[in-house]
Parts: C-alpha cells; structure tokens; sequence
C-alpha cells in the first residue's frame, strides 16, 4: 500500500531524529547533556505543581472548546500587563503552541498556498506545514546581521497571489534574535498593503536580555485584521509537559473559523489549565531571576563557543538558544559521531543540526543549535565536550 504524499514529505524532526544514538548512549553507561532540545532544568513553579496535586473533581470531564473560562480571564489579565488588551473572546485555547500554530495556518491559507516565513526559523513549522498542506516561502536572513529582517522591499519580492501570511517568531527560535519595534511596525505596514495575515509565536516574550523591549503584533496599530498571536506555558513556567497554549485575534472572523477548529479536537487538558491559570499572576519575583539566570548561561555558552578556533556565532538577544557555524562539514555526521565515538569522563553532548531549521536546501549543514536550558555547571562541561570534540573529528577528517 502507498501512503499520502504528506506522509512522506514531512520533515523529521532534527532535534529529536537523533534521540536513538543518544539513547544508545546512555545504555552504554555514558552521561548525556542534551543542549539539543529546549528542556529547560529549572524547576516548574510550585503553585503550578500544587495546582496538580489539589485538583479533585471526581468525574474529569470535557470541557469547553474554546478552554475554560476562568484561564482565558486570567489570560486576559496577563497578556493587559504587556500592553495587550484583548477580551474572553479573543483568545481560543490550545494542546501547547504547536495546535495553536497548526490552527492558524490551516486557518488562513488553503492547500496549496503560501506563508512567508523568515529562516533559519523553528524546526516544527515544517511539519506543521506539511500536514497542513501549505507551503514555507523561506526569507534567509544571516548571523553577519543578527539574523534581522532584511528590508521592506526585500520581504515584498517575495509576495506572490498565493501569500497569504508572514509568520515569524519574536524572539526567534534558533537564533535568539529580537526584532525592534520598527521591524514589527513593518511587518504590519506589509500586512495591510498586501492583504496579509501575520501570525506571530511570541512564546520567548519574556526572555529578553541587556533592557532589549519585546514588541507585540498586537502591540501594531491598525492591524487588529490581520494579526494573529500564537503563544504557549511551556518555557514560560519551565513546563513543557502541561501543553497549554493559545491563539488570539481581534479578527471576529478569524476567531469563529477557529473555534470550530477547536470544536473538531473538542477541548485543551482541563487540569493542565487549572495548572497554568495557577502561574498567571506570577511577576517580576518570578521573572527576574529566571531572566537574570538565562543571561548568564546565555554569556556562558556564548563565550565557550568564541574560545573555539573557527567558530562563527552571533550572541542572542532573546530566547534561550544560540545558532553556532560549526569548523565541520556536516552537523548531522557529527553529532552522530560526538553519540556513537566520543566522550570525556564517561559523558557526551547533543546539539541539533542546523539545516533542520531552514527549508532552503543546502543551508545550514555546518550549523548546530544550542539550547542553553542546563545549570551553568552542566553546561559548562557540555561545552567543553564539544570543544574537544570538534578537534578530535577534526583530526580524525584530516
């Protein structure tokens, strides 16, 4: 029997594809440090954990479609201390930022079309796009500028009938960057002039580094048409398990066809956002410290990689991921090596392969993503395999 052409076009995933020479790893007795996956170590906050423990409904039952009432109002509060002024029923409740993403594209663009997207940009957004049938219009941006926007005008050639949307992730995952308030502005300049949708993942909003300012789509005026946030817990509150996200719009349209997107899963984890709604009210005692400690792994690894001969990085304003050009040919060949050969001390190191995160082809091979999610002492010897690591191969390569 064949299966659907999705099913064989859809990337695998390269953050995760490579988990079976790890795991291998690992049976072999060695020590592990994953730096390839964006897991972070510190703890979930304990009203969160509490909020597991206490619920005691004797019948766990479906709730509403479009999440419960009582975590979109809290919602509400959290997204009006960003300057985000939204109500009830402008925000749908998702399974994690992943549904959120999927909804969004399936819902503005048909099988077929197209969505601009600036890359290298996060690896998912491939496979989501391939279930849903639409098709990633890559825009390259380069480390030599921080991985910023090019142009107006540049971002305008790439618009054809088929564009129906620019999609882009601030701050951005793989690269950490943060875009200005003008490139926003831009953004929704070329929205409104083209008729587009702009779906943003604003899941790092809070990871921001150095006083930088996160603007928000929502934060463009005029653009309440046309824009489209997409947001999730799971680095928020260092709880990637609880998969809760959302989706919002001032679009009334755009919020009807979504809801009934909703209704065809039926409805996000009950408990899961009695969990979240637990973190909502959470603040700067939260924050600082978890954004203060951020930085410092973010300046730890970031001065690990300039040590290395060769090496080609830009230091990431946001999120809490570096994208590192490599002195090797193929990231993939040799992360599989660093798993399958290579070790100090009984324990090795995994990154991701950079050419996961681009849809041009050929980009990216000599590329690894670092996600700097591990304590300052684990990551400190993460990099040092990976220092040594890179002239053993090198050495082997000749």
């Amino acid at each position: 029997m064949k299966l659907s052409q999705r099913a064989m076009e859809i990337q695998a995933s390269p953050i995760r594809k490579l988990m079976p020479h790890a795991e291998a790893a690992k049976k072999r007795g060695l020590k592990v440090y994953h730096l390839n996956i964006g897991q972070p170590d510190i703890p979930t906050p304990q009203v969160m954990i509490d909020a597991y423990h206490s619920f005691s409904d004797k019948v766990l039952a479906y709730g509403p479609s479009q999440g419960l009432d009582i975590y979109r109002q809290g919602l509400v509060r959290y997204y009006s201390r960003y300057g985000i002024n939204l109500n009830e029923d402008e925000i749908i409740v998702t399974t994690a930022g992943s549904e959120a993403i999927t909804f969004a594209m399936m819902v503005v663009a048909e099988v077929g079309e197209e969505i601009l997207v600036p890359e290298p940009f996060y690896t998912n957004y491939n496979g989501f796009a391939s279930m849903s049938g639409i098709h990633l219009k890559p825009i390259t941006t380069v480390g030599e500028n921080g991985y910023q926007l090019p142009p107006a005008e540049v971002i305008e050639s790439f618009i054809t009938k088929k564009t129906k949307a620019i999609l882009i992730c601030n701050p951005g995952n793989p690269t950490g960057t943060v875009y200005p308030e003008e490139d926003v502005m831009m953004i929704g300049e070329i929205a409104r002039k083209y008729n587009l949708f702009v779906i943003s993942d604003e899941v790092y909003r809070e990871f921001i580094y150095e006083g930088l300012k996160h603007t928000s789509i929502m934060n463009v005026p005029d653009l309440e048409a046309n824009a489209i946030l997409v947001d999730s817990v799971s680095k928020r509150y260092s709880a990637c398990g609880a998969r809760i996200g959302c989706i919002a719009s001032k679009n009334k349209e755009v919020m009807s066809a979504l809801l009934k997107f909703a209704q065809a899963r039926l409805c996000p984890p009950t408990v899961d956002q009695l969990a979240a709604l637990a973190c909502i009210d959470l603040g700067d005692e939260y924050f600082h410290p978890l954004i203060s400690e951020y930085e410092a792994r973010r300046d730890l690894t970031y001065n690990a990689l300039l040590q290395i001969p060769d090496i080609v990085c830009v230091k990431p304003q946001g999120a809490f991921y570096i994208l590192a050009t490599l002195p090797v040919d193929n990231v993939e060949e040799f992360v599989t090596w660093m798993l399958d050969e290579f070790s100090i001390d009984g324990a090795t190191m995994m990154g991701a392969p950079g050419d996961g995160f681009y849809a041009t082809p050929g980009l990216g091979l000599n590329e690894m993503r670092l996600a700097y999610v591990l304590n300052q002492e684990d990551l400190s010897k993460a990099m040092h395999i990976l220092t040594e690591g890179i002239e053993a191969y090198n050495k082997i390569k000749g």
